[in-house]
């Protein structure tokens, strides 16, 4: 008898182990790199853009930018872009020829964004990021229209 509860103890220790193994590879494999939608939006009280190539946006982003305290009731996607950013690295991607966004993967949920318009930098932001969480950095625009770059951690 005593062998067999030995074996069955044995067993039970090495699935413990095999356990935090995996979840310890699955957990730096999270923080390897992110997947990240970048959107350039265009926000205006217009009911259509000027612009026949911009499309709505979609229903979870423009229902996210409804809760925020801002004065546009439309919004338009100009770009979109998929950025992939291994942890401790950074990724600048152009979205229009006045707008750019860089993040840097900081690991463990973490990023640092910098939003550029005409060539300057207009934004910095250094935050957590989780998974399906979206963030909203924006810019001035002249007139009563404005843009801003949304950003979706989607890996």
């Amino acid at each position: 008898m005593r062998p067999n509860w030995i074996s069955a103890k044995l067993v039970l220790w090495c699935l413990a182990i095999g356990s935090a193994s995996a979840f310890q590879v699955k957990s730096f494999a999270a923080d390897a790199e992110y997947k990240v939608e970048a959107q350039l939006v265009w926000g205006t009280n217009d009911k259509k853009s000027p612009d026949p190539k911009h499309k709505p946006v979609s229903e979870d982003v423009r229902q996210r930018l409804l809760l925020l305290p801002l004065k546009w009731t439309n919004y338009f996607e100009v770009n979109r872009k998929l950025l992939t950013i291994p942890v401790a690295s950074q990724k600048k991607e152009v979205l229009s020829e006045k707008c750019a966004v860089e993040v840097k993967n900081l690991g463990k949920s973490k990023v640092e964004v910098l939003l550029f318009g005409k060539g300057e930098q207009v934004e910095k932001r250094k935050q957590d990021f989780p998974l399906g969480e979206t963030l909203v950095l924006a810019g001035k625009a002249p007139g009563e229209t404005t843009w801003m770059v949304v950003l979706k951690r989607l890996e």
